[in-house]
């Protein structure tokens, strides 16, 4: 990297799963908009077709007028090549394909587990957990040996186990993973003190917040907006709107593809005391499953709902024809930043600013001082030159505590099955999640387990076979 002026030229990024039709796209829209910091995009993919289509969607953007940040962007064929001599390895893969997907999210429905979105907690997350902890052990160790010294930022689910596998296997790696769920609950209490105090258009960031749990559980324990504290406003909007939730089409900031009315946050609130920062579709799926997952009806009930994977393919359908288009010349990309802090992080790794953002990584530094410093934590963290300096969070509360602990538990149990293939300690981490804990017997978790592996099969190492086949 070339500093001059307090700008950064050549920037060396290396993009593991650079065939990404949704969120590589907001990526280069926000490097476009971004005047301070310019270089070169490696993209890496096994789908190297789909790596090719964003480098030409990528040069173009870039050529683009009213376009500040000039980038390059270039295909290449392997994790050496994408990984030598760079400064930045961003990871943004799926894991297996949506079929894979399907069996992880509906299978479970024929035991009346039901899952909201099926990547991160609950039987679909662990059985995802399986096929790509694999894949980060081959990329640590590919970082360790190419680019030991570059920062890794993770975007991949389950976001916890896919850092905790870049430390378990590369202790000295700079990774964490990046997640905007906090954000999302950070602009609902936006909107409410815009809405309380007849101010328009308050800044998400001036929303300030202590982050404290794990990803897509996450807490907050104080929240203020230059100097008054939000808890008050939010109890007592919680109180007004706890039937009716978070209306919509009040809230023009949201955008996102999975909206909900926030009812099981306000419901976690008056329960537990603290305000639940991520979406109700994660949030639901860490709490026991006779709560807010019961079965569809309930779902209902809560207002939020359950992604069909039958959905996100059709999804992928419209982004691979959005994608031929946008390669074609047919449509232009839309220059509108993405809300994302991907790029702000790396300005400040790069010394061009210090930030304070939510992030993912071990808790090495005691900052949740009542979990161990082996588990991965959210928790924020400030960002400056070359360095990630954790933000003391305090403890959790034991009742909120108390709920967070089986999915630490299963963490460890879910590592180590994926690194040894060990069938029984899946089941045991199955059995301990909160959405199946009592919900069904062993003969049924052993029944699930297996069937859900051996429907992944083709992305797990060679020694879940015999696992299968012993059953």
């Amino acid at each position: 990297m070339i500093y001059n002026n307090k700008k950064v030229k050549d920037v060396n990024i290396a993009y593991i799963g650079g065939g990404s039709r949704g969120w590589a796209r907001s990526f280069m829209t926000d490097l476009a908009l971004e005047p301070d910091m310019s270089g070169t995009i490696r993209l890496y993919d096994i789908d190297h077709e789909a790596a090719k289509a964003n480098e030409i969607i990528g040069n173009k953007i870039s050529n683009m007028e009213g376009v500040v940040g000039k980038w390059n962007y270039t295909t290449v064929d392997s994790l050496q090549d994408a990984l030598t001599d760079i400064d930045f390895i961003i990871i943004s893969i799926l894991p297996g394909t949506f079929d894979e997907m399907d069996s992880d999210v509906h299978y479970p429905e024929r035991y009346g587990i039901y899952q909201s979105v099926g990547d991160t907690a609950g039987p679909g997350g662990m059985i995802r957990a399986l096929r790509t902890i694999p894949m980060f052990v081959e990329i640590a160790n590919a970082v360790k040996e190419y680019a030991p010294k570059a920062w890794v930022i993770n975007y991949t689910n389950p976001m916890t186990l896919c850092v905790k596998t870049l430390y378990h296997v590369f202790p000295q790696i700079k990774a964490f993973g990046c997640c905007h769920e906090v954000f999302g609950t950070q602009k609902v209490l936006k909107t409410i003190c815009e809405e309380k105090l007849g101010i328009k258009d308050i800044p998400r960031n001036e929303i300030n917040v202590n982050v404290l749990g794990i990803n897509h559980f996450t807490w907050f324990d104080s929240a203020s907006y230059q100097g008054l504290d939000l808890f008050p406003m939010y109890l007592e909007y919680v109180e007004e709107n706890y039937e009716n939730g978070l209306d919509e089409k009040d809230a023009n900031w949201l955008n996102y593809m999975f909206a909900c009315k926030h009812r099981v946050k306000f419901d976690l609130f008056k329960r537990y005391g603290l305000i639940a920062a991520a979406g109700d579709r994660h949030l639901a799926e860490f709490m026991p499953g006779d709560e807010y997952l019961k079965n569809p009806k309930t779902v209902e009930d809560w207002e939020f709902g359950l992604t069909t994977v039958e959905w996100r393919k059709k999804d992928l359908q419209t982004r691979l024809e959005k994608s031929k288009k946008l390669v074609e010349g047919e449509e232009l990309v839309e220059l509108k930043a993405s809300g994302e802090e991907g790029i702000l992080l790396i300005k400040a790794l790069c010394g061009l600013k210090r930030v304070v953002s939510n992030v993912n990584i071990p808790n090495s530094c005691s900052q949740i001082n009542n979990l161990s410093n082996s588990v991965v934590v959210e928790t924020n963290a400030l960002f400056e030159r070359d360095a990630i300096r954790p933000i003391y969070a305090g403890s959790i509360p034991q009742d909120v505590l108390e709920l967070i602990k089986p999915h630490v538990e299963n963490h460890e149990l879910i590592l180590e099955a994926a690194l040894t293939c060990n069938i029984d300690l899946v089941k045991q981490a199955f059995l301990n999640d909160p959405l199946i804990k009592g919900r069904v017997n062993e003969k049924q978790v052993k029944e699930m387990v297996n069937t859900m592996i051996q429907n992944t099969l083709q992305y797990l190492p060679k020694g879940w076979k015999s696992q299968i086949s012993n059953e």
